[in-house]
């Protein structure tokens, strides 16, 4: 294992606002996507003047982007992509995701000087892909997720290319994302960015005499879920990812809120540095998995990495939600060591126990000792979607989140 390279924590931005809180949080790199092209069209997304603005953003702060183009296009989207890929170029990202061959070439047409990285829906799988991908200009493969770490040890150790792998974040419960449900169920095409997502919604069986009873395959407060994986979480096996040869660890949730963006990078950049700082003595803190518990209800598992395909068996458990933490709010700016200008995301209440976000270290415990109006008239309470300032006890910053118990 060479600790000559750091390893890239790679995030995911599915807007502007996700793309500052990533960078402060400590991505090396971002993903982003156009308003079309690529395979999340809900979360927002970035209109072509958007994204030049947000490569601009991101180079300023050292840090990378690739812009997704990971759609299976038909012909009639073949056109307008490729004005699309065009447009790109003279934005000058670090690279191009692409799944599809087709698209491929025309990234390669219209983007010469762009870096082309391999999308996970390409399905590779063994060596004989990778020398292909690679022979033909891949800079970068992100493998399917359906790889063990010894199988992903094997292609870097075979394939002098950059390989890309999940560290965190929900499995699609199909072959490398690509799912024909959504196009079954509610004609909207999953592997042209329009998922619906049947996968996470509840099920039974019917008797056909019998059209109003329903028989649940297995039963929890929720219902019936038996598609709807467990989520990834390598935070306990760095050491191993690094060791198999990965030189970029990708998070899952471009459609994730800022709350679960910030946390998961927060998270795996200290483990991250937790790890090169000291590799042998790498352990995971205590508070790193609690504090990921915190964004999301399904239980953890670790994929196929290590062999175990029940590992990924759906998700039944509904008492995830017990340390779940919402989020509050938003530093804007800092006005004076412990005032801030705050967006408010959820309701709060002058005197109610909260936590900051920090860029680095444990959420910090604090309380709302003052809310004052724009107009500064002092305020009992803050509702959502207003901005207010606030007086916290101690030291606070911009980008940080404020976030609050679910049941406050």
């Amino acid at each position: 294992m060479s600790l000559d390279k750091k390893i890239e924590l790679l995030a995911p931005a599915g807007n502007f606002e996700k793309l500052e809180i990533a960078i402060h949080y400590g991505a090396d790199a971002v993903y982003v996507g156009g308003k079309n092209f690529s395979l999340r069209n809900f979360s927002g997304n970035f209109s072509e003047k958007e994204l030049e603005e947000a490569i601009v953003f991101a180079h300023r702060h050292n840090v990378k982007i690739y812009v997704t183009c990971n759609i299976y296009p038909r012909n009639h989207d073949i056109l307008p992509l490729k004005d699309f890929l065009a447009r790109v170029a003279k934005m000058d990202p670090d690279a191009i995701i692409v799944a599809d061959p087709g698209v491929f070439m025309l990234a390669k047409a219209e983007a010469p000087h762009i870096d082309i990285h391999l999308s996970t829906q390409a399905n590779t799988t063994n060596i004989g892909s990778v020398r292909f991908w690679k022979q033909i200009g891949a800079k970068r493969i992100n493998l399917a997720r359906e790889l063990s770490l010894s199988e992903i040890r094997e292609i870097s150790e075979s394939c002098d290319i950059e390989i890309e792998a999940f560290v965190h974040g929900a499995m699609c419960i199909s072959y490398s994302g690509r799912c024909l449900l959504s196009s079954f169920m509610t004609m909207r095409d999953s592997n042209r960015g329009m998922c619906s997502h049947p996968c996470r919604w509840n099920y039974a069986v019917v008797e056909q005499s019998r059209k109003d009873q329903y028989y649940p395959i297995a039963e929890d407060s929720r219902g019936t879920y038996i598609f709807n994986s467990k989520d990834l979480c390598m935070i306990h096996h760095i050491p191993e990812m690094i060791s198999s040869g990965i030189d970029s660890l990708k998070i899952e949730g471009r459609m994730k809120g800022i709350h679960y963006l910030a946390s998961a990078v927060k998270i795996y950049r200290e483990a991250l540095d937790t790890f090169y700082a000291a590799p042998d003595a790498y352990q995971v803190k205590p508070w790193w998995k609690e504090e990921l518990a915190k964004i999301g209800f399904r239980e953890f598992c670790t994929g196929f990495y290590f062999g175990d395909p029940s590992q990924a068996v759906p998700f039944y458990d509904a008492d995830q939600t017990i340390n779940y933490q919402l989020f509050a709010g938003k530093i804007l700016g800092k006005i004076n060591k412990t005032r801030a200008l705050v967006e408010i995301r959820n309701k709060v209440f002058k005197g109610a126990p909260v936590q900051l976000l920090p860029k680095k270290g444990p959420p910090r415990e604090d309380v709302i000792v003052e809310i004052v109006s724009a107009h500064g008239e002092k305020l009992d309470f803050a509702q959502p979607g207003s901005l207010v300032n606030i007086d916290f006890t101690g030291e606070c910053h911009a980008n940080e989140l404020v976030r609050k118990k679910s049941d406050q």
